[in-house]
């Protein structure tokens, strides 16, 4: 099976077994100001594991895309990617283990053709002491269904310190085999449900462990050490138990939460540990080879470099076609970086041709049937990567050109140097960081910090001296043109989507100006709709309601603003400004009471300030 087919025969299955079948949600989370990606394939469906009442029903299938910046270091080895897809199905207090553990054999041995001899799998160790029993009940259910396919399956102990054993079936502790939002069972608030967890493994064989070069190669080997033998590919979590004040009870509606990463299982079918082998990368290591003249296989150095690109732009394409385009704030400082990342590898190639899009495009080729919103967003994404690879393809060379100056004179890079680097050359810190580690340097990080904020410094006295916090003064006509960018901000949100965000504003008595995130120009059409949605809001006469939140409260509203630690020194209080059920943001003030008070708002002007942003000129009539 290509990862195509493999995705389907998964859906088609579970949807065979009564399960509704739901699209992938966003990989920029709605109205969730708590975290900037959708990062696991549960995330979108934690409400209802909690108990809220999935409008699909108590059985749920689906292909969830994920993205993890703290894999971006990462990326390069030969299973580690920022951009993966979980394939995932629920039961929200309907079956249980036995049908879980069953279908999933069922899907893996027969369906899929995996060789039941080279599965594992794993299960929680228990813990007496707070009233959680060892799941004993897993284990056996596993080796009932390992032994209608003909293979022993011993259940072994403790394998993390005696090894193997001759073993098929593991216990593990918390550490490993126990799910809950806090970790393990200990830190766990009272009320909260988890429970222990069965992961699957796939066997690649005893010579990777034993090869004469693994620092692994005399230690005990078990499913769960890192010597690259064993892939976990899935992982059952049996939500079984919920929180009390001295230990845990069991919960009277248990759910099933499964995760199994989609190019993993690729992976094991495919009978290779390097996940770049799959048939997802192989277009696209055709096209990196003919522009750089070199094989994928070609060396460590050749081959980390390939990976790189084909990790960063597949997880381009994918963030820019769900709203994340290139910028300096928020998501799009990782889709940025992502890009100029793998600009910065295809140069070690030896690739001088602009070659985002070209890979981009071949993504799109790849997983527009899966996604159909890529081919709505097909020429923005292609727009986005070739834009921001000319962008940068210049800066690149001025700023490769100035380290090697800077490293020449002293054989090292500082702090202060690599903030030059950033200021005078538009040259990202982390890029530096990666040139100076393959000089066997270390940036410092404290050093380039304070370099940074005395800039910032010197910026802010400036712009205090033009505008107090983006306002001329607090009089009455600039306090009404404050609050009406408050309403222009969420109208602009409601007709061209939620990727809007502020990134700049001034406002004087007479007139406001707004620069927010945006790709295009706005059409007339467009500026129409936001310019009714805000003069309705004002007909309505709508209360502006005021609420100082601790910092947490804050972010659970949905209200809009960057929650940075600034606000720890504020005691984490901010003050959250609601106007009706129309705009919800963090600000510091001041408003009007009533949008009565603001008269007509007209937009006078809609242009380019800078690359993905826009500005919009406005007054109050």
């Amino acid at each position: 099976m290509t990862p195509n087919e493999l995705r389907k025969a998964y859906l088609d299955f579970f949807s065979q077994k009564g399960h509704a079948v739901i699209p992938s949600a966003s990989l920029v989370p709605e109205n969730d100001p708590t975290t900037l990606f959708t990062s696991a394939g549960m995330q979108p469906m934690l409400p209802y594991l909690l108990g809220e009442q999935h409008p699909m029903g108590k059985r749920i299938a689906d292909s969830q895309k994920c993205f993890r910046t703290v894999d971006i270091e990462e990326a390069g080895d030969n299973r580690h990617t920022t951009f993966f897809e979980m394939l995932g199905n629920w039961s929200l207090g309907d079956y249980f283990k036995k049908e879980q553990i069953s279908w999933m054999f069922e899907f893996l041995t027969k369906i899929v053709g995996l060789n039941p001899e080279k599965l594992y799998v794993t299960c929680f160790r228990g813990k007496e002491e707070i009233n959680i029993l060892k799941d004993e009940e897993t284990a056996k259910l596993w080796q009932e269904l390992f032994k209608s396919a003909g293979v022993n399956a011993e259940i072994i102990d403790f394998p993390e310190i005696k090894g193997m054993q001759n073993g098929r079936i593991f216990y593990y502790n918390e550490n490993k085999n126990w799910w809950s939002r806090a970790g393990v069972p200990e830190k766990m608030p009272v009320g909260e449900p988890g429970g222990p967890d069965s992961e699957m493994f796939w066997d690649f064989g005893e010579e990777l462990k034993l090869h004469e070069n693994s620092q692994w190669k005399d230690l005990p080997c078990h499913v769960n050490c890192d010597c690259g033998r064993f892939l976990e590919i899935g992982n059952n979590v049996f939500m079984a138990y919920k929180k009390t004040d001295q230990s845990f009870e069991l919960l009277q509606n248990k759910n099933v939460d499964f995760g199994g990463g989609l190019e993993r299982i690729a992976m094991a079918l495919n009978g290779d540990p390097d996940m770049f082998k799959i048939d997802s990368f192989a277009q696209p290591i055709k096209l990196i080879e003919e522009l750089s003249n070199k094989k994928y296989n070609d060396g460590e150095k050749i081959t980390y470099a390939f990976r790189v690109i084909l990790d960063h732009l597949r997880a381009a394409t994918f963030l820019i076609g769900d709203g994340a385009v290139p910028s300096n704030k928020d998501q799009g400082y990782f889709t940025r970086r992502l890009i100029r990342r793998s600009i910065r590898f295809a140069k070690d190639l030896g690739i001088r041709d602009y070659f985002c899009s070209q890979v981009g495009k071949i993504y799109l080729e790849e997983y527009i049937s899966a996604y159909p919103n890529l081919k709505i967003k097909e020429s923005e994404i292609l727009s986005e990567l070739k834009k921001e690879e000319e962008k940068f393809s210049k800066t690149l060379e001025k700023g490769l050109k100035e380290f090697q100056k800077m490293f020449e004179q002293d054989q090292k890079i500082d702090g202060e140097e690599a903030f030059i680097l950033y200021s005078t050359y538009g040259f990202p810190v982390e890029l530096t960081e990666e040139l100076a580690k393959e000089h066997g340097q270390v940036i410092d990080r404290d050093q380039f910090a304070a370099e940074f904020k005395k800039h910032q410094d010197l910026s802010r006295s400036g712009a205090e001296q033009k505008f107090a916090g983006g306002l001329a003064d607090h009089s009455e006509e600039t306090t009404k043109l404050h609050t009406a960018t408050h309403l222009l901000q969420a109208a602009l949100r409601q007709v061209l989507g939620t990727h809007i965000f502020q990134r700049g504003s001034n406002i004087t008595a007479e007139r406001l100006r707004f620069d927010f995130s945006h790709p295009d120009k706005v059409t007339q059409e467009q500026l129409v709709e936001v310019e009714a949605i805000v003069n309705g809001a004002i007909q309505q006469k709508l209360p502006v309601i005021c609420e100082t939140l601790d910092l947490e409260q804050a972010k659970t509203t949905g209200a809009i603003g960057v929650f940075d630690a600034k606000y720890e020194k504020l005691g984490g209080k901010v003050k959250v400004y609601s106007v009706g059920q129309v705009s919800c943001e963090v600000c510091g003030g001041p408003h009007v009471e009533n949008t009565s008070q603001l008269g007509r708002f007209k937009i006078i002007k809609e242009e380019a300030v800078a690359a993905g942003i826009r500005r919009i000129k406005a007054i109050l009539e």
